[in-house]
């Protein structure tokens, strides 16, 4: 059994369809990303993953639990963070992951035992007290992190989480990322940035709702002949719409008055 199971999957809002009939399967202890554009049905698809909204159609299934019926079981099982972070800007860093670990029901022992765990790995260490306001966005990027993984969670659901950190932020960020998969944790994350989709075991790309593209990195690389992943996505795109993307600074004639070479 995958970690992740999705069957035909589809979200509609009124006539708007939001996910249109997408399925892939992510292993246990596997790092798995998803792309595509803002719009495209990220987001939805993975509110549907942690329960938040019912499907329209089709099946998803988290650790074999149906994400209609078993709610519950999928919320102790599951960690999610978003881009937004969703920490309490007045709390220090210790009070955050009190505040989380009382959302899950932690005991006393608990609590103590993993946020000093969760500390030592998110390099958080002489900041217990600081308030979240006063941190940096890669300080609050790790506090985020551990306040999603202090129930101990099987799968970590990330939407955009390295969205506006700097460049040395993202690299820790992600090798504690590396840390967490060799740990057996199942990690589904959404990103913008092509190298953090190298990374990752597979990746699908999703557009206009659709899943267009299944696969390793390496696979869909060679699958459409180009150098990177880049490349694959804006091919995908390319032939979805049938229209070929290309910059054009036609339109900046005005500036100068004469044709731009």
């Amino acid at each position: 059994m995958d970690a992740i199971e999705v069957q035909g999957l589809t979200k509609k809002f009124g006539s708007y369809t939001a996910v249109d009939n997408i399925s892939f399967n992510v292993p246990k202890g596997k790092i798995f990303g998803f792309l595509g554009p803002n719009g495209s049905g990220k987001s939805t698809t993975i509110r549907m993953l942690c329960g938040v909204i019912t499907p329209t159609d089709g099946s998803a299934k988290i650790l074999g639990y149906d994400v209609t019926k078993n709610v519950s079981k999928i919320k102790q099982n599951i960690g999610y963070m978003s881009q937004k972070f969703s920490l309490y800007e007045d709390l220090t860093v210790s009070e955050n992951l009190d505040f989380y670990a009382g959302i899950y029901g932690l005991t006393t022992k608990q609590r103590k035992e993993r946020k000093s765990g969760i500390i030592a790995m998110a390099g958080l260490v002489g900041r217990e007290n600081v308030l979240t306001k006063n941190l940096s966005g890669g300080w609050k990027q790790r506090l985020a992190l551990g306040c999603a993984l202090i129930h101990k969670p099987k799968i970590l659901i990330l939407d955009e989480p390295t969205a506006g950190v700097d460049p040395v932020s993202r690299r820790v960020f992600w090798q504690m990322i590396f840390t967490l998969a060799k740990q057996g944790i199942t990690i589904l994350v959404t990103t913008h940035y092509m190298d953090e989709a190298q990374s990752c075991d597979n990746i699908a790309f999703i557009f206009n709702s659709k899943l267009i593209a299944l696969g390793t990195p390496t696979e869909l690389i060679e699958r459409e002949h180009v150098s990177n992943l880049e490349d694959v996505f804006i091919r995908y795109v390319e032939k979805s719409t049938n229209q070929k993307i290309q910059s054009s600074f036609e339109d900046l004639k005005f500036l100068t008055g004469e044709e731009m070479t």
